[in-house]
């Protein structure tokens, strides 16, 4: 697989309307072709096909199949990034269990139009500088607003705000990509109400897990640290 920087890139950046059509079709042949052929399978020579233009036409526009592959990657991400954080401009529930759900909604939506595609990305999906950084950033995007929102409701209980943001993040994509992207995949809706469940009990249990006394969310921690509130 080629995982370099210039083998990734795509060769042309369509400057009118017609060429920006021809990369929209490659790039929806691909997604096609992805998710019925594989990613072994899912030659140039078949997505071209499918867009109904010429190999060498393909490859005005991508250097090789990477490349389209990596392209839709970063439209996945992106169009998943643009959901939760249109969500954050919303007002919030006041429920946390509602807040929750908020979250597990629009990741579970940008995993449902074809979960063979998504297995695909998920397995072979090159991993360029430019990617893991969007991927990190796209993160702590999310880790900090998850974060700033538990240490302001009061139904949380966790102590360390900032290990839960990240618990709370990590878990919602991984469960979700693994679970929708099975062979066997489960019911959309029960996922999300198990998931919500799931996230809400765990952010709303008494320190500890137990009914003794609970501590101070500070205590044991430099005040530094980034699970630290203020005083």
């Amino acid at each position: 697989m080629t995982t370099g920087r210039r083998g990734l890139q795509p060769r042309k950046q369509p400057r009118q309307a017609r060429a920006e059509l021809t990369r929209q079709r490659i790039l929806t042949a691909a997604a096609h072709v992805f998710a019925e052929y594989g990613y072994a399978a899912g030659t140039t020579n078949r997505i071209a096909e499918r867009a109904r233009i010429s190999i060498g036409s393909l490859y005005q526009y991508y250097p090789n199949k990477d490349a389209i592959l990596a392209e839709l990657l970063i439209r996945h991400l992106d169009t998943g990034g643009d959901a939760i954080r249109s969500r954050q401009d919303e007002d919030e529930p006041d429920s946390l269990e509602e807040i929750i759900r908020g979250f597990a909604r629009p990741v579970i939506a940008n995993h449902l139009d074809d979960p063979q595609l998504l297995r695909v990305m998920m397995e072979h999906g090159p991993r360029s500088p430019e990617l893991l950084e969007k991927i990190a950033r796209h993160e702590r995007e999310r880790i900090a607003y998850t974060q700033e929102l538990l240490e302001r409701h009061p139904e949380v209980r966790v102590e360390d705000t900032y290990v839960a943001a990240r618990l709370v993040v990590s878990t919602v994509e991984l469960v979700v990509h693994h679970l929708i992207a099975a062979p066997d995949s489960v019911d959309t809706t029960r996922l999300e109400n198990e998931l919500v469940a799931m996230i809400t009990s765990y952010l709303t249990a008494a320190p500890g897990g137990g009914g003794g006394t609970e501590r101070p969310r500070n205590e044991g921690r430099a005040p530094g640290d980034p699970g630290a509130r203020p005083s």
